[in-house]
């Protein structure tokens, strides 16, 4: 196993706290607040990768000898890019979009390491099945769909139900795509 230098999660997301954790990673949780807004016309991967070099950047009078992983996922249909939803209606509004259609899960992550930041991304596609509105409304009064861009997590009810095919990362549709982001570790840390 590889040894690496103590890791920093910058992130409140259960699942990628998750996912560090099954990866067998010793890490601690910071969090700071960064604006999550970014210039017009970039592209989806473009956007998740500028939202995590700025969560990055938050932390480089702070840490030296840390790793600090920082993460963005963003859900693209047809270029329209799907965030958090605001309400439980536009959260529907989301996942009626996105039935019986295929969109792109894009995950932009940044590692800071020694005031030096390596950024990469992935993207998968994923296919929804056609969803019946009480599919929809289900999901939405019975989970959490307000802390997920694009109104879904892939390892709940929807997901399991309703997603007929992946093309790419499952762990990035999680939302941290775990095979890269290894990789990029032993990389950063020789």
């Amino acid at each position: 196993m590889q040894k690496f230098p103590p890791i920093i999660l910058a992130s409140k997301s259960p699942r990628r706290q998750e996912l560090l954790r099954l990866m067998n990673f010793n890490f601690r949780i910071v969090l700071k607040d960064v604006d999550e807004s970014y210039p017009q016309g970039l592209s989806p991967e473009e956007i998740a990768v500028f939202i995590a070099q700025k969560k990055a950047a938050a932390f480089d009078e702070m840490v030296d000898d840390e790793i600090v992983i920082t993460a963005d996922t963003i859900v693209s249909v047809e270029n329209q890019i799907l965030g958090k939803p605001e309400t439980p209606e536009h959260a529907i509004a989301m996942l009626q979009l996105l039935s019986g259609r295929k969109h792109q899960v894009i995950t932009g992550v940044s590692l800071l390491y020694q005031h030096r930041q390596n950024t990469f991304f992935d993207v998968s596609e994923v296919l929804f099945r056609p969803l019946k509105d009480e599919e929809i409304r289900y999901y939405v009064e019975n989970f959490s769909p307000m802390d997920k861009a694009g109104a879904y997590g892939i390892q709940e009810w929807i997901g399991l139900t309703g997603i007929q095919r992946i093309e790419g990362s499952y762990t990035n549709v999680v939302g941290l795509p775990t095979e890269k982001l290894y990789q990029q570790l032993i990389a950063i840390s020789q």
